[in-house]
């Protein structure tokens, strides 16, 4: 892969010096998962950082017997950069939802980086702020309701993670017991506002593909209160 590509499949990495990049991609380590395969135990936490090169995963919680998922990252995303500073124990763990490349670094080299390039660690630090602000985000829609909850995850997983297609905006059909968790609604909740979506026209949903096409993103940002 091309220094060019690498920077501009992972956003992290469009400040680093060519010479970060090189060192990057000549000490990552490559992964490939099937879907539902786990890709990061709870045990796992904090040996490495881990870069989304294509395909989804969750991130869930053990709540006693049961999961609940906490996010969705896809393509160009990353995770485990918290854990490499806080060693405390996890009790999350990273599952696929398609098949998924990853790439590695362990934690240590990953430091190492961050302290050798100032523009990375300063896009790290942004990057950082900017999940947080997504976090505080969903926790002031816990008392909308759950139309206006949905609307806002798939706004944010098309801006994010989407990439245009011939109908709008796709990204992953994702379980809806998935998408209700990060919505914080019920499961019946997010069936019944899928189906009105797709009534409407808003949103295309092929389960042949495993797709949603966000077919009128002006409507769902204006449901989720965006303009």
């Amino acid at each position: 892969m091309q220094t060019i590509a690498f920077s501009e499949i992972f956003p992290l990495f469009q400040s680093a010096s060519p010479e970060t990049l090189e060192w990057l991609m000549a000490i990552a380590v490559e992964h490939e998962y099937p879907a539902d395969r786990a890709v990061l135990m709870e045990d796992a936490w904090g040996n490495a950082v881990y870069f989304i090169e294509s395909g989804w995963v969750k991130v869930r919680r053990h709540v006693g017997e049961e999961f609940v998922t906490l996010a969705i990252l896809g393509r160009g995303d990353f995770f485990g950069e918290m854990a490499i500073l806080d060693e405390s124990p996890r009790s999350t763990d990273v599952v696929a939802l398609s098949s998924v490349n990853l790439l590695s670094i362990s934690a240590q080299r990953f430091i190492q980086t961050l302290f050798k390039d100032s523009q990375l660690h300063h896009r790290m630090l942004q990057l950082m702020v900017r999940r947080l602000r997504m976090t505080n985000f969903r926790f002031q829609l816990r008392d909308q309701p759950p139309a206006i909850k949905l609307a806002n995850t798939l706004v944010s997983l098309a801006e994010t993670y989407g990439h245009k297609s011939a109908k709008g905006i796709e990204i992953l059909n994702i379980p809806l017991r998935d998408f209700a968790d990060v919505a914080d609604i019920t499961v019946d909740e997010a069936t019944k506002i899928m189906e009105k979506l797709d009534s409407k026209g808003w949103i295309r949903i092929d389960p042949s593909n495993q797709t949603i096409d966000i077919v009128n993103m002006r409507q769902l940002s204006h449901l989720a209160g965006r303009i």
